[in-house]
């Protein structure tokens, strides 16, 4: 029965925050609470769970998330990112900019939150679009959509790979070796291919693209380094070097690189370990932001971003706590037993199953509520409990859960719709872009997943 009482939960998770419309932290608590309680956990040791699934992934990822935020606030504030991409669109120029905005957006931007990513790439696609040609609203638009969601669900830190990595116990250095491979490639790969698809008349400007410009006249918007939520729009970016303002990203970046290479080629000691663990890294990258926001912008500038950064870290850290408390009830259960029944076949046919199986679950919890780290933390919470019981590297299932989180971003959900007025397209041009880059990109990164799980 827990597996019908598992169902009922997920179904009553969906239908909450589609039909009802509440807000997905109350829907997961709600859904948790059924769960145990109708699954036979018990009253005390259903709370236990709750608790303590949300503390153990507090513990696991709280900090990392915390930081990441943070730092791309600050980072944000020093209009670092707007920065970026201007010098890609110069020295590449605008033909090139599809794969060089996609890149930068699937490698760099994870560190700030999705909404943010798009409010600073659509004013350069748009004014970028003429120059490429009919398609090239189209085109730069599936690179924006693919790149921000490649590097939120693949690359550290972005949320969704934060996140996973945490509940399924998967070293960040480890995820972050793979990771930083993947969702670049999954960008560029779906970017090209997108493009294939526009070649072959996919796009039509007429029906696909709204008359009005949301952005005004055109071309990047100055002024707005500061345009996080709450912030002040007549801020200007302040005078710090690309490459300077870059460092609270790369150094940290470099640290856990380092540490995860010195485990893997044994050389590593207390002192590697302490600097390549991704906490005392991130914090190391949110101490470097932090002073030089303070020394290019002052005090007043620094505190405003760092209260935006306050504000959507407690949101951030709330629903993927509960998403934890989800796991540990799911695990309380005795579901493990049960699902690790399903991975019963020949080994080679249980890894491809598992990381099947991890894919869809992740890509119909998706589709259903229409939050891209909503449904990657519901799908481990699920799947963790039974990692132990099958033959698949963490890593694997981890990344499956990732590629089908992404599938078919579409109307249900908030970043669709700021997607379609920021980027000037009608609701069937965003259907066409944002809907179909993102299912493509789920595609595209599953047979790399599926070589990874059997090689790992």
């Amino acid at each position: 029965m827990e597996v019908v009482h598992t169902v009922i939960a997920i179904v009553l998770v969906v239908g909450l925050i589609i039909w009802v419309k509440v807000d997905p932290v109350i829907s997961l608590v709600i859904a948790s609470l059924y769960l145990g309680l109708a699954a036979g956990v018990g009253f005390a040791d259903t709370i236990a769970a709750i608790t303590g699934g949300f503390g153990s992934i507090m513990a696991e990822v709280g900090l990392l998330i915390g930081f990441g935020v943070l730092i791309g606030a600050l980072l944000h504030s020093l209009g670092t990112f707007r920065k970026l991409v201007a010098a890609l669109l110069k020295v590449l120029g605008a033909r090139r900019l599809p794969y060089a905005l996609t890149g930068a957006l699937s490698t760099v931007f994870p560190s700030i939150y999705v909404d943010v990513q798009v409010v600073l790439a659509a004013p350069i696609a748009r004014s970028s679009a003429p120059h490429i040609g009919p398609r090239g609203l189209a085109h730069l638009a599936g690179a924006v959509g693919t790149g921000i969601f490649a590097g939120y669900v693949f690359v550290v830190p972005g949320l969704a790979a934060v996140s996973i990595a945490g509940l399924l116990d998967v070293p960040l250095g480890t995820w972050m070796l793979y990771g930083v491979v993947l969702g670049p490639l999954t960008a560029v790969v779906t970017t090209f291919l997108f493009g294939l698809m526009l070649r072959a008349g996919w796009w039509r400007p007429e029906t696909d693209e709204a008359e009005d410009d949301p952005l005004g006249e055109g071309g990047p918007a100055v002024g707005t380094a500061g345009t996080g939520p709450d912030e002040d729009d007549s801020l200007s970016d302040v005078d710090v070097p690309l490459a300077v303002s870059l460092l609270p990203i790369l150094v940290p970046l470099v640290m856990i690189a380092f540490g995860a290479f010195a485990d893997l080629g044994g050389f590593s000691s207390s002192f590697i370990a302490f600097i390549g663990d991704a906490n005392v890294a991130l914090f190391v990258g949110l101490l470097g932001a932090y002073v030089l926001a303070r020394a290019a912008s002052g005090n007043d500038r620094t505190e405003q971003a760092i209260k935006t950064g306050f504000h959507t870290t407690g949101e951030i850290l709330l629903i993927t706590g509960i998403g934890g408390s989800l796991g540990a009830v799911i695990e309380a259960t005795g579901l493990d037993a049960t699902l690790a029944g399903l991975f019963s076949a020949s080994e080679g046919a249980a890894v491809v199953t598992s990381i099947l199986l991890a894919w869809v679950i992740a890509a119909v919890l998706h589709l259903a509520i229409g939050s891209v780290s909503v449904a990657a933390i519901t799908a481990a919470g699920i799947i963790a409990p039974v990692l132990g019981s099958i033959d698949v590297a963490p890593i694997a299932v981890g990344l499956a859960i990732a590629s089908g989180s992404m599938f078919a971003l579409t109307v249900n959900s908030n970043f669709f719709w700021m997607f379609k007025s920021l980027l000037g397209l009608t609701t069937q041009g965003a259907l066409k872009t944002m809907t179909t880059v993102t299912s493509m990109a789920s595609l595209v990164s599953l047979p790399p997943v599926l070589v990874i799980a059997l090689l790992a």
